[in-house]
């Protein structure tokens, strides 16, 4: 079941009234700073979700304060974690727009939960142990801008790594014939635009793995999609999709879900992928 649609809209400026927040959340936004759309510089709200991360969070943090566009609103979701990663968190409470530490019931929820209190025109998503590029956000707009269609998703080009080593470099154009077969597209440091989920809705919270190429199918090949030949993000593996062989098993549902396959080629496409992961994982270690 989709979750109720975000009802914030985006690129208004408002004020807020600080004794509305409670001692589980933070940053300028509790203390009455809130920002907004500018001319030629629209708002991008980015969403960080993380759950005792207190090894990496900060570098996380920290890629995103280098970047070198200007109107971007930083919101943390914790989980409720019982290592430093609040103590983290609150260093940096002047600098984050808005962060919060409570139970979710995993990342999708807590996307969606980052989604509410979002107010940008577009909407990203980082892991908290994944690195944003200086330039990627400027880039990504750049394209959007001077595309003659309104965009609705604009990814680029994510590389891979195992502690300080590149295995890979993922992300390509998006493609119709080949994104209703597998997730072709880099969904770290992506730019989504906000109002997709408010045609589409949130993310599905029955997925754990493929909840985000879910998302992006409920549009069909009706999405509008930008692509930048550059490296947006660095991302670590071990994820959930990326050392789990239950993506196999997820993605077959989302295609079946949406009619873009059938069970017998669904399966048969799926055994096939997942043999072919686990040669890689063999030969390369991802």
């Amino acid at each position: 079941m989709i979750e109720t649609k975000p009802e914030i809209k985006c690129d208004k400026v408002f004020s807020v009234s600080e004794n509305k927040y409670q001692k589980n959340e933070g940053g300028l936004r509790t203390h009455g700073y809130a920002k907004a759309g500018r001319p030629k510089k629209p708002l991008v709200s980015l969403i960080t979700v993380v759950f005792n991360g207190e090894n990496f969070l900060e570098k996380a943090i920290q890629s995103v304060f280098s970047q070198n566009y200007d109107n971007l609103e930083y919101l943390v979701i914790d989980g409720g974690s019982t290592d430093g990663t609040l103590g983290i968190i609150k260093k940096y409470d002047d600098k984050l727009d808005y962060w919060i530490t409570e139970p979710d019931t995993g990342i999708y929820d807590a996307w969606n939960k980052g989604l509410h209190f979002a107010t940008g025109e577009w909407v990203s998503f980082l892991g908290a142990d994944d690195l944003i590029m200086p330039n990627a956000f400027s880039e990504m707009l750049s394209f959007a801008e001077q595309s003659t269609d309104q965009l609705d998703f604009i990814c680029g080009r994510v590389e891979m790594y195992d502690g300080k080593t590149l295995l890979r470099t993922i992300g390509r154009p998006w493609d119709w014939n080949r994104f209703k077969r597998y997730m072709c597209v880099a969904h770290t440091g992506a730019l989504h635009r906000r109002s997709y989920f408010q045609s589409y809705g949130l993310f599905d919270t029955s997925f754990r793995i493929s909840g985000d190429y879910e998302l992006l199918l409920r549009s069909g090949k009706a999405l509008k999609a930008g692509f930048v030949n550059s490296v947006v993000a660095r991302m670590q593996v071990g994820g959930q999709s990326n050392g789990n062989s239950a993506v196999f098993d997820e993605a077959l549902r989302v295609r079946l879900l949406h009619g873009v396959t059938t069970p017998f080629w669904g399966r048969l496409h799926a055994k096939w992928s997942e043999i072919k992961w686990h040669l890689r994982r063999h030969l390369v270690g991802i």
